[in-house]
């Protein structure tokens, strides 16, 4: 019984490691749309508002 013990733990260790995996290789851009229109945004009001501040 202490061998199938032995031989349990690098099992689930290895169990563990394939869901970590892909739970780190997994489709992280679902939310970088809104945040670079966002960004876009940002930018356009930069912009404007330095635009006309030139007094030099």
């Amino acid at each position: 019984m202490a061998a199938l013990a032995w031989l349990l733990i690098p099992l689930f260790a290895a169990v563990g490691a394939a869901i970590w995996g892909s739970w780190a290789s997994r489709n992280r851009t679902t939310g970088d749309v809104a945040e670079l229109a966002g960004y876009a945004r940002f930018r356009d009001a930069m912009e404007k508002s330095h635009s006309g501040t030139d007094a030099a």
